[in-house]
């Protein structure tokens, strides 16, 4: 499977996408190790670090509905290039602001909120994009050539982000600004075959249709749910400046290869599954992983050891991309072109759920009862609701195809 697809990488449009999906998702995950590190040695505040989680995705809640209309009514390509083109002019205002002295605490969450827009539009667009690529008949594989895409982004973004922040941040801000402005590039330069669409007029109805859509789907519907509550308490990431910091006692370059533990073991998981592609018990496969990262979360938790908390982070990026690869596939095989950016915004929703809305809930609780803590509830917090999600959908627990059959 992984060698058979090997040649979509030589077609000129997809390459194009590949590499400036790497380079987008790469420079965000640098600016989120400077921007984490920034606000915490500023303010040693674990709320403050909580608030850039939140600022990241309070324009993703906000704009969902208008995302979605956006990227079915206008070109997706040149949404994804203007989306790019202003994150790198907001690396470049953070890089002006860190040389001149005047980067501060209501900077950094403006820049993070300014971020946290942008790719509430480049998400949906870029996912929406992918299907009219490639033929329907190798869509999985160009998923998992996407997914591979996003999970080497946040391997190379995390380490070289804590790596160059370790020479002073100018150099990260430098660095993503630079990439950035190429991702741009190559995405304005994407060619395509023009898609007809009926366009429906803007309506209430029309703006909620994609929340429609996947509440009449339990099986999509469950899925990305799961992954929203399940991932939302085990959020540790927003966290690991003060692991980093103050519990494993290690400088920049420690954190930033934390944050990328998760991804290589979500990376090694996407490779396993090109060559052993799961194909029955989708359901209790899901279930049983997401218990693997609630058991983890806890374990990193726990631990006061840099390589033990490594190996509990490797294990949790690995049991996540499991719902990944499954609500990924589901999205995009059973959504209708004219829809895919409806609904495409909503699973954004979700996904930004779990991720930054996680890190301000990890950041508010370790506030109160102490970082260490707060993780350990987190993954107690994921294990109860799988539990949970196994009694209130059973559609999704007999899950046998990725298709949608039970």
């Amino acid at each position: 499977m992984l060698l058979s697809s090997d040649s979509m990488l030589r077609q000129p449009s997809f390459a194009k996408f590949w590499t400036s999906r790497i380079l987008s998702s790469t420079s965000f995950q640098m600016l989120s190790v400077a921007i984490g590190w920034q606000m915490y040695d500023l303010t040693r505040d674990a709320f403050s670090l909580g608030l850039v989680g939140l600022a990241q995705f309070a324009p993703m809640v906000l704009l969902t509905l208008v995302v979605g209309h956006v990227a079915d009514r206008f070109d997706r390509r040149k949404i994804v290039f203007l989306c790019q083109l202003v994150e790198g002019l907001v690396a470049a205002l953070l890089l002006l602001g860190n040389a001149a002295h005047w980067l501060g605490r209501n900077e950094i969450l403006l820049a993070a909120a300014i971020i946290g827009a942008c790719r509430a539009f480049e998400g949906p667009s870029s996912s929406a994009l992918l299907p009219q690529l490639v033929p329907k008949s190798i869509l999985q594989q160009a998923i998992s050539w996407s997914t591979s895409a996003g999970q080497t982004a946040q391997i190379l973004g995390p380490s070289l982000g804590g790596l160059l922040f370790s020479l002073g941040a100018n150099y990260v801000y430098v660095t993503a600004t630079v990439a950035l402005l190429i991702a741009s590039s190559l995405s304005i330069l994407i060619r395509m075959e023009p898609i007809e669409r009926r366009l429906e007029p803007v309506s209430l109805s029309s703006l909620f249709s994609g929340l429609v859509f996947v509440y009449r789907n339990p099986v999509i519907l469950g899925t990305i749910s799961l992954d929203l509550f399940a991932v939302l308490l085990g959020g540790a990431t927003a966290l690991l400046p003060i692991f980093a910091q103050d519990i494993l006692q290690t400088g920049p370059w420690g954190l930033g290869f934390m944050r990328t533990a998760p991804a290589v073991g979500a990376l090694m998981m996407t490779i396993l599954f090109a060559y052993y592609p799961l194909k029955k018990a989708f359901g209790p496969t899901l279930f049983g992983a997401l218990g693997v990262f609630g058991l983890a979360t806890m374990i990193f938790a726990v631990s006061t050891n840099l390589i033990v908390s490594m190996i509990a982070l490797l294990l949790v990026g690995a049991s996540d991309v499991v719902s990944v690869v499954i609500r990924s596939t589901l999205v995009q095989m059973q959504t209708p072109d004219e829809m895919r950016g409806r609904v495409n915004a909503v699973n954004s929703l979700f996904i930004g759920t779990s991720n930054q809305l996680g890190e301000f809930e990890s950041g508010t609780l370790a506030g109160f009862v102490g970082a260490s803590r707060a993780a350990f509830i987190g993954g107690l917090g994921t294990i109860l609701v799988a539990g949970l999600w196994m009694y209130l959908f059973p559609s999704l627990r007999r899950l046998r195809s990725l298709s949608g059959k039970v």
